[in-house]
């Protein structure tokens, strides 16, 4: 191996410029998409509030479109689409014929699941939301009539979405959900213009008219409807033709199926792992305290950087994967796979930094009616992003997995992971209600740092390595690195008022979104800068491509 690589530097050059420009251009799409995500997030909690009946009713309601569509098929399109077109490409057609027939199945069992789905809305609702008082049950019920069909646009979505991705047209996938956002923020403003504001989460269930849940409801499930069927044009513009075709025998299928069923599996272990969080989270609903819609608002700020980073530098990692396992080259499977951690890590531990620092400013952007609602918010987005640096580092490692065609093992280290969750879960059920989500959130953070451990243990063996030495070594250098600007950012918190009732960074918006920038410009600056002295190698890999794009 070292002659050979010897033999091709110019290749691995060329090879890695182009996964940084098609990291780039996915980050700036997420980077966009998740923008006007955030802002659709505070103009909600502006029109419904975070605590509240009809604001746990919505959260309910609207997480359930998610749930049954990445059971029915979510995770599975994701682990079997990219590898099985990247060799589908190898047929005479270019793999048309195979798309053609693939997507015409998931359309078809896309199209079933959400028609049984939202004729059960009523027993899909009291499974997650039993511990609902009654009027919210009823209002939850109400809600999921209308956003279940968002089940079968969430899978045309996904399925085009992955099928541009397999024939390197990374750009759509990330970019349309700007759309989606677009239409679900014009929605909630015309609520509020109808039916009035309500930040403090008083209205009650019983106060929504069937027209308000429509409108509400409605415009969320139509953002989704608007994301998944601009990607026709996409398609066009690649030359794909879709033509639905029926005959499912004989193109390889049931490869993709087995694939699927072991994926199936483990996404029906984290539907458990989720139905028992939400109903043990909806105990804390009938006071007030964080639940529901508080743990939803915390994983979406813990999902930023994960969707902006490492989505987008393993998503264009994921194809060159895919064509290197589909060759039977473990050698650059096992170097793309530590390339991604190491890129992706460099990034996701300053952003986990400065997240933690800022949890309350960052919460006192949803919350402004009271001080003891920032810090209920702040500390599960704490509890949280504690595991994001291990959260990132296992989405590299599963997709890994996939590309190799193996989605047995990713099964049992998520089974395992869910057991841990399932059990610490459980027991947060006997703590003080107003502790409830922050102990969810830790029992996620913990059972997944375990479970990445796992699955790299698993993947070193498939391998025979996983340039863990170097993986650790790259770790460990950004950790050092970010030592000191956690402390100037803690500095920074507490001379700002972040800590206390009143304080600068936490009495308004705009005052929390100032603190924000400068403590985490002053902890960025910092990290890159010890980064520099340090004379870490992969910070020259991740800035090179983003200069060459400044410098065109």
């Amino acid at each position: 191996m070292p002659h050979r690589a010897q033999l091709i530097p110019r290749k691995n050059r060329v090879a890695s410029a182009g996964i940084g420009r098609a990291s780039i251009f996915l980050a700036s799409g997420t980077i966009v998409s998740r923008i006007l995500g955030f802002v659709k997030l505070w103009v909600l909690a502006q029109v419904i509030g975070l605590f509240g009946a009809s604001t746990n009713a919505f959260a309910v309601a609207n997480q359930l479109p998610n749930t049954v569509y990445v059971i029915v098929a979510g995770g599975v399109l994701t682990a079997v689409l990219v590898p099985q077109i990247v060799r589908a490409a190898l047929h005479n057609d270019g793999g048309t014929a195979y798309i053609n027939k693939l997507v015409t199945l998931a359309f078809v069992i896309l199209g079933a699941a959400t028609i049984v789905a939202t004729a059960l809305a009523p027993v899909l609702t009291l499974i997650w939301g039993s511990n609902l008082p009654p009027e919210q049950l009823s209002l939850a019920i109400a809600f999921a009539y209308w956003c279940l069909p968002q089940i079968f646009f969430y899978g045309l979505y996904t399925v085009m979405g992955e099928v541009l991705n397999a024939r390197k047209s990374f750009g759509p996938y990330t970019w349309v959900p700007v759309l989606n956002n677009i239409v679900a923020i014009a929605g909630l403003v015309i609520f509020a213009a109808l039916y009035g504001a309500d930040p403090g989460g008083d209205r009650l269930a019983s106060d929504f008219t069937p027209m308000m849940i429509a409108v509400l409801a409605g415009s969320a499930t139509l953002g989704v409807l608007v994301q998944a069927v601009v990607l026709f044009y996409f398609w066009r513009r690649i030359g794909l033709r879709y033509r639905p075709d029926f005959r499912w025998r004989g193109v390889g299928l049931g490869a993709a199926g087995k694939m699927a069923s072991w994926t199936f599996g483990m996404i029906i272990l984290t539907t458990i792992a989720g139905i028992v969080e939400t109903r043990v989270a909806t105990i804390a609903s009938n006071n007030d305290d964080a639940s529901v819609q508080v743990l939803n608002t915390a994983w979406l700020i813990f999902m930023l950087p994960h969707s902006v980073i490492t989505v987008s530098v393993a998503t264009a990692y994921f194809t060159r994967m895919s064509e290197h396992a589909a060759i039977g080259n473990l050698g650059l499977v096992k170097t793309d796979a530590s390339s991604a951690m190491r890129g992706t890590s460099l990034i996701i531990v300053i952003a986990s930094a400065i997240i933690v620092v800022c949890a309350y400013p960052f919460a006192a952007v949803f919350v402004s009616d009271s001080f003891s609602q920032v810090q209920a918010t702040g500390n599960v987005i704490i509890a949280y992003l504690l595991g994001l640096v291990a959260f990132c580092l296992l989405f590299v490692l599963q997709r890994t997995f996939y590309a190799l065609g193996d989605t047995r093992t990713p099964f049992f280290f998520t089974l395992f992971q869910v057991v841990l969750v399932v059990v610490g879960v459980l027991a947060c059920s006997m703590l003080p209600e107003e502790w409830i989500a922050v102990g969810i959130a830790l029992v996620v953070t913990v059972s997944g740092i375990a479970q990445t451990i796992f699955a790299a243990l698993l993947l070193r063996g498939r391998l025979g390595g996983i340039d863990g030495k170097r993986i650790i070594q790259s770790l460990l250098k950004y950790l050092v690195a970010a030592v000191i600007p956690v402390g100037l950012g803690i500095l920074l918190l507490v001379q700002l008022g972040g800590t206390r009732e009143g304080g600068f960074a936490v009495s308004s918006v705009a005052q929390a979104i100032v603190s924000m920038a400068i403590i985490g410009l002053v902890m960025a600056v910092t990290y890159f800068g010890m980064l520099m002295l340090m004379r870490t190698s992969e910070l020259k890999g991740f800035t090179e491509p983003l200069l060459a794009r400044i410098r065109r």
